[in-house]
C-alpha cells in the first residue's frame, strides 16, 4: 500500500530538519499577525509527545518555537503590563504609568513570581532548551511592540482543564489514615473543568484559562514544563509506560501594537492591537482496548480518547466531501471539545498542520493504516485564509529614528559637562545667589600677634548678617505679599465658586426637568411599545386567519374543481351509457321486428302447409293409402329459413338440447325453485357437476361459471310447461356475483288423447289406423327457444344466440 504526503522524515531525522520544514513557517505566520495550529497524531507509543518536546540535549518542536519567537522580538519587548488580555479572548494595551502600577500591585501581593530569565535553570530541562542555532525571523517590524502570554490546558475525558491553575492535581486522590479509611481535606478544591465560549469574531477560547506573560524562552519553557507537564495525566499501560490519558494543548499567543508618531511609547488604540495565536497540540494515541488490556479508569480513558479522534476524522471527511463535491454538510464540531475548540481553524481562521507519527511496529500494522488513510485525505483540505493587519497610517522607521534622536542628545550634554537632564536656568540663577554675597577673607592664623585676620573675618560675617537680614526683610514682605495675593485669589475663587454652584444649581433644575421629561418619554415610549406589541399580536392573529381561509378556500376551490370534473366525467359516461343503450335497443328493436316477421312468415307458411295437407286429405280415395308428397318434396326441396319438423305417432317429450361447454372444467347452479313439480318424460334434464339449490347464493354462485334456472308454468292446454333459463356468471367490480341470461329452453309434455279428425269412418283396419294421424299430431314438434325469441310452440328459430 502506497500513501503520499508532503514531506516523509526517517527515522534517524533530527529535530532542527524537522522544525525547519513543518514550524518554522507557523511561527514566521505568528508574527505577521497570523493563526496556526500544529498537531501531532499517531497510534499509542509512535512518539507524538517525543516529537512536540523533545529529549535533553535534543529539543523538539516546542522550545524551538519559543525560542525563534524570543529571538525574533527580544529586543522588541512591551514592558510587563503593557498588553493586558480580557476575559473574553481579547487584549487591552496600558501606558508606561498603569504597568508600572500593575506590576507594583502584582509584586505587593503573596503570589509567587514567573520565574525570571535571570535565574538559574532546572537542569531537569536546560538541555532541551539550549538551542545552538539562533533561528530567527526576517523582516521583523521593528515599530511594532511585542508580548507574549501562553497558557496550558488538557483534555481528559471530553472536559477541559487548565493545567496552569494553582490547585493541586494529585490532591484529587484521597490521603489514608494507619485506621485505612480516607481523610475527608476541608482545605481542598478539586479542579474545575473550563468552559468553551465564543468571542466577538467567531473564535473559540476557553473560560477563566490562566495566561501568564513571559519575556524569555526559558521562562516561558518553565512554565510548561514545572506548572504543567508535571500535572499531565499519563499512566502505565501494556503498549507504553508513560502514555498520555489526554489531549494537552499549549497555546502561545503573541499581541502586537504600533508605537505612536514619536516612536517612545505604545500608540493607546484597542483598534491597532493585533492578536495572533499558535496552538501547540499532542493528541493521546489512538489504542485498542484487547491490546491495552484497559480496565477501570484506563479503559473509560481510551473510549473517550478514541471517540474524540473518530471525531476529528469525521469533521475532516464532511469538510473534504464539501470542498470536492459542493455540498453545505453541517460539520459536527460539538461532538467533542477537541474539535469544538478548533473549529475556527478548520473554518479557515489560520494554517494547520498534522505531524503524522508512526511505529514501524509489526503489531501496529491495521491501526497505522487507517492511521496513514486518515492523513493522506486530510491533505485534501484546504482551511488556509489570509488575514489582513489593520494599518496604523504612521511612518515608518519611527523607532530608530527616536533612538537616533536619544544618542545625539546624550552625547551632546556629555560634551557641555553637565548632567544628561539638568536644568541650567536654576543652574545659573543659584550660582549668580552665591556669587552676590561678599567673600570671605582666609582664615588662617599664622602668628598669635596677628590682629587683622579676626576683625576682616567679623566684618565679613556682620555684612553677612546684614545682608541675611535684608533677605529675611524682603522675605517677609513676600511671604506678606504672596499672602495677600492668595487671599485676594482665594476671594476670587469663593465668588467664581459660588457662581459656578448658582450655575449648577441652574443647569441640575434643568436636569430634573430634562430626566423628568425623559421619564414621561419613556413611559410613553413603553405605552406605545405596549400598543406595538398588541397590535403586532392582532396582526398575527389575522394573518393567520388569513392564512387559514386562503387555506380553506382553495381547498373548497380544488373541491369543486373535483366534483365539476368529477360531474364532467358522468356527464360524459352518461351520454356514452345513453348511446350505447340507444343503439342497443335500436339493435332490438330490429331484431325483434325481423323476428315477428319471420314469425308470421312461418305461421303463413305453416297455415299453407295445413291447407294443402287439409286439400290432400280431403281429395284422396280413401281405399287407397294415401301417399304423402308434400313431406317428399319438402325432403327434397331445401327451404331458405326453416325445415318443417315431421310428425312424431308417439306422444313427444321435448328434451335438454346438448351444447358443447366451453370450457372442460365449468360448473354450473342448478335452481330449482321449492315448489318444483317432477315430471315423469323419459328425457329429463341432466346437468354435469351442478350445485343444486333452491335459493340462489353468492358463495354458491363464486364457486361456479354457470346458471341454469328450472320454470314451470301451466301451458294453455292445461298441461305443464318446463322452462330451462340459462345464464353467465361474471364477478362484479364490488366483489359480487351477476348473471347474464343467454339461453332458453322449454320442454312440453301433450297428452295422446287429445282431439283427433280422421278422414276415414271409425271402422278401419288397425294396420291402416296405425299409418294413419291426426293434423295436430303430424303437425307437434318440441323446439328449443333462443334468447330474445317469441316464437309460438311448434316452430324452430335457428337465428344466432344473442
Amino acid at each position: 500500500t502506497q500513501y503520499s504526503f508532503k514531506e516523509v522524515f526517517g527515522t534517524l531525522v533530527a529535530q532542527k530538519e524537522l522544525f525547519d520544514v513543518v514550524a518554522k513557517p507557523l511561527v514566521e505566520d505568528l508574527i505577521r499577525g497570523k493563526n496556526g495550529l500544529l498537531f501531532t497524531y499517531g497510534v499509542t507509543g509512535s512518539g507524538k509527545t517525543h516529537t512536540m518536546t523533545g529529549s535533553p540535549g535534543d529539543g523538539g518542536l516546542l522550545p524551538r518555537c519559543l525560542a525563534m519567537i524570543f529571538n525574533s522580538i527580544g529586543p522588541f519587548q512591551a514592558k510587563r503590563f503593557v498588553f493586558k488580555l480580557d476575559d473574553k479572548n481579547g487584549v487591552d494595551v496600558q501606558s508606561e504609568v498603569e504597568a508600572l502600577l500593575e506590576r507594583q500591585r502584582r509584586e505587593a501581593l503573596p503570589v509567587p513570581k514567573t520565574p525570571s530569565g535571570k535565574r538559574q535553570l532546572d537542569p531537569e530541562f536546560a538541555d532541551m532548551i539550549n538551542v545552538q542555532d539562533h533561528c530567527r525571523v526576517e523582516e521583523v517590524d521593528e515599530d511594532n511592540v511585542y508580548g507574549v502570554f501562553v497558557s496550558y490546558i488538557e483534555i481528559y475525558n471530553n472536559y477541559i482543564y487548565d493545567l496552569l491553575e494553582e490547585a493541586p492535581f494529585e490532591s484529587i486522590k484521597p490521603k489514608w489514615n494507619s485506621c485505612n479509611t480516607p481523610v475527608r481535606n476541608g482545605d481542598f478544591v478539586p479542579p474545575q473543568s473550563k468552559i468553551l465560549r465564543e468571542d466577538q469574531n467567531h473564535n473559540m477560547y476557553v473560560t477563566g484559562c490562566t495566561e501568564v506573560e513571559v519575556k524569555s524562552t526559558e521562562e516561558a519553557f518553565e512554565v510548561f514544563w514545572r506548572a504543567g507537564q508535571k500535572k499531565r495525566r499519563i499512566a502505565n499501560t501494556q503498549l507504553n509506560r508513560e502514555s498520555s490519558r489526554s489531549h494537552s494543548v499549549f497555546i502561545i499567543k503573541l499581541a502586537q501594537a504600533p508605537l505612536d508618531a514619536d516612536g517612545d511609547n505604545v500608540l493607546q488604540e484597542k483598534e491597532q492591537i493585533t492578536l495572533s495565536q499558535l496552538s501547540l497540540v499532542d493528541l493521546a494515541g489512538s489504542e485498542r482496548t484487547n491490546r491495552t488490556k484497559a480496565e477501570g479508569n484506563r479503559l473509560r480513558e481510551a473510549g473517550n480518547i478514541n471517540q474524540s479522534l473518530m471525531t476529528l476524522r469525521t469533521c475532516i471527511e464532511v469538510l473534504r466531501e464539501n470542498q470536492l463535491y459542493g455540498t453545505n454538510k453541517m460539520v459536527p464540531y460539538r461532538d467533542s471539545k477537541l474539535t469544538h475548540l478548533f473549529k475556527n481553524y478548520f473554518d479557515g481562521e489560520g494554517k494547520v498542520r498534522m505531524i503524522v507519527c508512526v511505529n514501524p511496529k509489526a503489531e501496529d500494522y491495521e491501526e497505522s493504516l487507517q492511521v496513514m488513510r486518515f492523513a493522506e485525505m486530510t491533505q485534501e483540505v484546504e482551511v488556509a485564509r489570509p488575514v489582513d493587519r489593520p494599518l496604523c497610517g504612521l511612518t515608518p522607521g519611527r523607532r530608530l529614528r527616536n533612538q537616533a534622536f536619544r544618542e545625539e542628545l546624550s552625547r551632546k550634554l556629555e560634551l557641555r559637562g553637565g548632567p544628561i537632564g539638568a536644568e541650567p536656568e536654576e543652574q545659573s540663577a543659584a550660582e549668580l545667589f552665591f556669587q552676590s554675597l561678599p567673600p570671605l577673607p582666609s582664615c588662617e592664623l599664622l602668628d598669635i600677634n596677628d590682629d587683622q585676620t579676626l576683625p576682616k573675618l567679623i566684618e565679613a560675617l556682620e555684612q553677612r548678617h546684614k545682608m541675611r537680614q535684608m533677605l529675611a526683610e524682603e522675605f517677609a514682605k513676600n511671604v506678606l505679599a504672596f499672602k495677600t495675593m492668595l487671599q485676594e485669589f482665594d476671594s476670587s475663587v469663593t465668588s467664581k465658586e459660588n457662581y459656578i454652584q448658582g450655575k449648577l444649581a441652574e443647569k441640575e433644575k434643568t436636569i430634573t426637568g430634562q430626566r423628568t421629561e425623559l421619564e414621561r418619554l419613556e413611559k410613553k415610549i413603553k405605552t406605545l411599545e405596549y400598543k406595538i406589541e398588541i397590535l403586532e399580536k392582532t396582526a398575527t392573529i389575522y394573518e393567520e386567519d388569513k392564512r387559514n381561509l386562503q387555506q380553506e378556500l382553495e381547498s373548497k376551490s380544488q373541491k369543486l374543481q373535483r366534483q365539476a370534473s368529477d360531474k364532467k366525467r358522468l356527464e360524459a359516461r352518461l351520454q356514452g351509457m345513453v348511446a350505447e343503450t340507444s343503439l342497443k335497443w335500436e339493435k332490438e328493436c330490429e331484431r325483434r321486428v325481423a323476428a315477428k316477421q319471420l314469425e308470421m312468415q312461418n305461421k303463413l307458411w305453416v297455415k299453407d302447409e295445413k291447407l294443402k295437407q287439409l286439400k290432400a286429405i280431403v281429395t284422396e280415395p280413401r281405399a287407397e293409402r294415401p301417399e304423402r308428397p308434400s313431406r317428399e318434396r319438402e325432403r327434397q326441396k331445401p327451404l331458405p329459413r326453416s325445415v318443417s319438423p315431421s310428425p312424431a305417432p308417439s306422444t313427444p317429450v321435448a328434451p335438454l338440447r346438448p351444447r358443447r361447454s366451453r370450457s372442460a372444467g365449468e360448473r354450473w347452479v342448478d335452481h330449482r325453485p321449492p315448489g318444483h313439480v317432477p315430471t315423469e318424460t323419459l328425457l329429463q334434464p341432466c346437468v354435469p357437476r351442478a350445485i343444486t339449490v333452491d335459493t340462489p347464493s353468492e358463495k354458491a354462485l363464486a364457486r361456479c361459471d354457470r346458471y341454469l334456472l328450472t320454470h314451470q308454468e301451466l301451458a294453455s292446454d292445461g298441461e305443464i310447461q318446463t322452462k330451462l333459463i340459462k345464464g353467465d356468471v361474471f364477478k362484479t367490480r364490488g366483489g359480487g356475483q351477476a348473471v347474464q341470461f343467454t339461453d332458453i329452453e322449454t320442454l312440453k309434455q301433450e297428452s295422446p288423447t287429445g282431439r283427433k279428425r280422421r278422414s276415414s269412418p271409425p271402422d278401419p283396419d288397425p294396420a291402416a289406423d296405425s299409418e294413419w294421424t291426426d293434423v295436430e299430431t303430424r303437425c307437434s314438434v318440441a323446439v328449443e327457444m333462443r334468447a330474445g325469441s317469441a316464437l309460438g310452440p311448434g316452430y324452430q328459430h335457428h337465428a344466432l344466440p344473442k
